[in-house]
């Protein structure tokens, strides 16, 4: 697929403090999730690629238009920021309703708009209090209601997840993933590594300015071959399958859990390792409960790259 985001040698520093230090992506259609702790620098990238941001070196690119100072390319857009700017004296519907204005719909089209937004995000009922009254968890929905209203090819989400409860982050979750059937592409921020795991498998991991690994987490996970993987194994038999394991050269160690059913496994050949496994559970008609790998995941391969 042909890359919709695509930066280039992209840093910025402010003063003598790096923000992003040479930064080249190309993102494609689908959900990409942007990962890393607070300070990382991803907000300084977001606000790069939605040209907020003027680069101190490299280029950004969307939908093959050079972003800063393009106000066409802007209706295309939507973004969602982390923190609130909101004109607290408004309602939720004047505050929606105004920003599609600017967008240049006429009056019937802003008001079905807002009207969908708003129920998407379920604010309807709130639609024409104050947003000062908003709790936190409110003022999100409508900053996420505000970045979707004018349908955008590309949606950027920083934080989008922050301040809402866990029914409405699973909400979130579902409607974000909607826009990846649609084709459309969305780049979604968070430090919290179960978040975007939720979300999609393709991540880019920011460590203090530097984009340390882009792709699938499995990939990535393949590529650290400086720690063997990990499988965790519950049996019938965990101290029989164990024997047979140890006699192969890809397992370098076993560890029992304290249940007494349960193993884990350190292999240095996770395919060979795999294969082996299966073999001895139908030779043997062997009774396994479950096979998982605890760090193929988001945390161990983040904590991996950065050296935790």
């Amino acid at each position: 697929m042909t890359p919709v985001i695509v930066t280039c040698g992209l840093s910025k520093w402010y003063g003598n403090v790096l923000g992003l230090s040479d930064v080249s992506l190309e993102i494609e259609p689908g959900i990409t999730g942007l990962l890393g702790p607070n300070g990382a620098g991803k907000s300084t990238l977001l606000k790069l690629i939605t040209g907020q941001l003027r680069p101190s070196l490299g280029t950004v690119r969307i939908l093959n238009q050079n972003v800063r100072n393009n106000p066409s390319l802007f209706h295309r857009i939507g973004f969602c920021p982390e923190h609130d700017s909101f004109y607290e004296e408004m309602t939720g519907w004047i505050f929606l309703t105004s920003l599609l204005s600017l967008q240049g719909f006429s009056a019937q089209e802003v008001r079905a708009r807002a009207e969908e937004a708003l129920g998407i995000v379920e604010l309807w009922a709130d639609k024409d209090r104050l947003i000062r009254a908003y709790s936190r968890g409110m003022r999100q929905r409508l900053k996420v209601a505000q970045a979707i209203a004018h349908d955008p090819e590309v949606i950027i989400l920083d934080e989008p997840l922050s301040g809402l409860d866990p029914l409405g982050k699973r909400k979130l979750i579902r409607l974000i993933k909607t826009y990846r059937e649609e084709g459309k592409t969305v780049l979604v921020s968070s430090h919290v590594l179960p978040e975007i795991e939720a979300l999609t498998k393709t991540i880019i991991l920011i460590h203090q300015g530097k984009v340390f690994a882009q792709g699938d987490i499995h990939s990535i996970r393949d590529l650290i071959e400086t720690h063997p993987h990990m499988v965790s194994i519950r049996c019938a038999e965990p101290r029989g399958l164990a024997v047979q394991l140890l006699e192969k050269e890809c397992v370098l160690k076993v560890h029992f859990g304290p249940d007494g059913r349960s193993l884990l496994v350190e292999t240095n050949n996770r395919d060979q390792f795999f294969t082996t496994l299966l073999a001895r559970i139908v030779q043997s008609r062997m009774e396994v409960d479950e096979i998982t790998s605890p760090d193929d995941n988001l945390q161990a391969v983040f904590d991996y790259l950065v050296g935790k």
